[in-house]
């Protein structure tokens, strides 16, 4: 196919084929060919990433570990390893930059890429799907699948049927690469199920589905006014662009960071409030380490909190300049996390920082009293901006020579000696 044969088909989607498990089978290559479940280890983990093999036994991700051991019992289990998937997903950035600067992260094992600029130099939109393919599977030892079209939503669609597929015999290869023309989108779409659409989660499918409405083909055929009503101006209209492939979204590089947090699912439910309120402690200190270390402040701190039966709450408080200091966004979620009732059991807890602007590296931040006094009652022991900048730096020098665990509040400190939480940190459940 010719560059002039692709002409507008200038967006790629590339997804890694189940990434982390795949990462964890070329770092011990004897897990080959074997069921493989990566994620939270624990009793109330979930699957982050599944090899083939466990995939054929039914297994997904997203799935409770509980159910899918039940399902494939001779899998072998991973703790997943965030940091080393991240190293890898930055390697693999590494390869598109080979053929375009316009790059969509949207997470560590897919981008969409706009390759509109690099016909002269690499050929047609499908010759580029090919050569990445190709320089993956050679620089990281990896596959992956990609998608190509004219636009955003059917590149993602083309590139998950591209992907191989599961069987009890084995994975059966896949395509690699599927392009879909501008005159096969539609039938290339009609017949898939609503839910494959952006912004149709379960209840507006099954909203849908009452009206008799459950492929994107029904949905194109419904007049827009009634789309409207049944799920909101606004929605109705992106779906009914969405449903005739009407998707003029451009690829973003860079797209800027809206909120840096971490959360945790417990192992057993907490009840005490003190031992949330030390959680809520690392996990602040977490999130503002990070935050330093990206060069950002913010002014919105939310504390999010799931109880035993699922229900969630989450509070906020926004503040007039943006902070990255520990001493203070630990204050702030504790304050917030003390006018939460607890006493019900606490399944989750997530510390996060929202609105978010570059700082200086060597930026201190100060509150107001008016801030504090919000929050506590006016029991503001605050430490002066300067001080506080001295100490997160020192901090920060340390961990950066020595390791997160060098250093950290004094008050974590326990039998086990000190305990940070780091980016990673249980993000699909608890391993125990």
């Amino acid at each position: 196919m010719t560059p002039e044969g692709t002409l507008g088909l200038d967006v790629l989607h590339v997804d890694m084929d189940a990434f982390f498990a795949a990462v964890e089978v070329l770092d011990d290559p004897s897990l080959r060919g074997r069921p493989v479940l990566v994620g939270g280890t624990g009793s109330r983990g979930v699957v982050a990433s599944c090899s083939y093999e466990a995939r054929a036994n039914g297994v997904r991700s997203a799935m409770s570990m509980v159910e899918a051991r039940r399902r494939c019992p001779g899998a072998v289990v991973l703790a997943g390893r965030l940091g080393r998937y991240s190293e890898v997903s930055r390697d693999l950035h590494a390869v598109f930059e080979c053929f375009t600067p316009l790059i969509e992260p949207i997470a560590l094992d897919e981008a969409f890429l706009d390759v509109s600029g690099g016909h002269r130099l690499f050929g047609s939109s499908e010759e580029i799907a090919r050569a990445i393919r190709a320089q993956v599977a050679s620089d990281l030892g990896l596959r992956c699948s990609v998608g190509v079209a004219r636009c955003k939503l059917v590149a993602k669609l083309a590139s998950r049927d591209a992907k191989p597929r599961a069987s009890i015999g084995g994975p059966k290869p896949g395509r690699g690469v599927l392009v879909v023309l501008p005159e096969e989108e539609l039938d290339f779409l009609q017949s898939r199920p609503v839910s494959d659409l952006w912004g149709v989660g379960p209840r507006t499918a099954e909203r849908l589905a009452r009206f008799g409405i459950t492929t994107i083909g029904d949905l194109a055929h419904v007049e827009r006014v009634l789309l409207e009503r049944l799920v909101g101006h606004a929605a109705g209209q992106q779906l009914h662009e969405l449903a005739w492939a009407r998707d003029d979204r451009p690829v973003v590089p860079g797209r800027a960071v809206k909120s840096v947090g971490h959360e945790e699912t417990f192992a057993v439910d907490a009840y005490s409030l003190d031992t949330l309120r030390l959680e809520a402690l690392r996990m602040a200190d977490a999130v503002s380490s990070r935050l330093r270390s990206s060069s950002l402040a913010g002014r919105t701190v939310t504390v999010k909190v799931r109880f035993g039966d699922f229900t969630t709450v989450t509070r906020s408080h926004s503040i007039r300049r943006p902070i990255a200091s520990s001493a203070e966004l630990v204050k702030i979620a504790a304050a917030l996390l003390g006018g939460i009732e607890v006493h019900r059991g606490v399944r989750l807890l997530g510390v996060s920082v929202s609105s978010l602007e570059r700082r200086a590296p060597d930026a201190g931040e100060q509150l107001s009293l008016m801030d504090l006094g919000a929050l506590a009652d006016g029991r503001s022991e605050a430490v002066p901006a300067q001080g506080r900048a001295e100490v997160d730096a020192a901090v920060d020098a340390i961990r950066e020579r020595y390791g997160t665990a060098a250093v950290g509040p004094a008050a974590v400190v326990g039998a086990r000696g000190l305990r940070v939480k780091q980016l990673g940190d249980a993000p699909w459940g608890p391993s125990t």
